[in-house]
């Protein structure tokens, strides 16, 4: 059997057990923004983290140890993601949602393109780009009002009006733990699950990677579209690991859903 027919079996397997199916969650990592201009963070020559240590500009002991490096980092990574556009996976997933055949969507994306995509139940486990907090306060602002304090910071540091403390963005820095609101809806959702579509994530982050066991253990299928392995291949119902723009497309067809 040729590759294509294949990957056409089983993304007609993977059609039906989602037709099937009376919960269906999509799980997604950095491999679905991609196609949308956003470099993955490990893959060899082009990830993220192979031009710059992570350790020293996305950590929170750097960030408190100091701001204006971390946001010398930040600030372009903020105007990088603000004008980058969903792409057509990001869409399928929406249009899933929609005709009513995929309950959420849990992301380790800061990128928002699942919201502007029009995704509609959304879990952020790894926060967003969306605004900035004051760790001493509490006080937030948008990323917008952050854009404009870090042009207006001699040195590039978006500032609390309130204390003066330098904001933070709202995502997850390496050394702090995962939004406990967010994890835990994350985990009932899967826990719930009678398949979990997992789609450009390497399945080795954890608390995230944890989130396909819970499925695993109460029945449901695990369905992988990522193009590298994942800790879990060999235990995936379904496993497709072409373009995820074409697979995705590919499933709206086989499901007779409109784009």
């Amino acid at each position: 059997m040729g590759t294509h027919a294949k990957q056409s079996s089983a993304t007609a397997e993977l059609a039906q057990l989602i037709a099937g199916a009376e919960s269906v969650v999509a799980l997604t990592g950095a491999g679905i923004s991609v196609p949308s201009g956003i470099p993955d963070f490990r893959s060899p020559g082009t990830g993220l983290w192979e031009r710059v240590d992570p350790m020293e500009v996305a950590h929170i002991d750097a960030f408190e140890r100091d701001p204006e490096r971390f946001w010398s980092f930040y600030a372009q990574r903020f105007d990088v993601l603000a004008h980058k556009q969903p792409n057509d996976a990001h869409r399928a997933l929406a249009a899933l949602e929609r005709a009513g055949l995929l309950q959420a969507v849990v992301t380790q994306n800061v990128d928002q393109l699942h919201r502007k995509a029009g995704t509609r139940e959304l879990v952020e486990v790894h926060g967003s780009i969306a605004g900035c907090v004051c760790l001493h306060c509490g006080a937030q602002v948008s990323r917008e009002q952050a854009q404009s304090r870090i042009a207006a910071d001699p040195a590039g540091v978006p500032r609390c009006d309130d204390c003066g403390a330098p904001l933070k963005p709202q995502v997850v820095l390496f050394g702090e733990p995962l939004p406990e609101r967010a994890l835990t809806r994350a985990q009932e959702l899967c826990a719930r699950a009678d398949v979990l579509l997992c789609i450009g994530s390497s399945l080795e982050v954890y608390p995230v990677a944890a989130l396909p066991e819970l499925t695993l253990a109460r029945g449901g299928a695990l369905a992988i579209v990522t193009k590298g392995p994942t800790p879990f291949d060999g235990v995936a119902g379904v496993r497709l690991d072409d373009d995820v723009v074409e697979e995705l497309q590919a499933l709206l067809a086989a499901l007779g859903v409109a784009a």
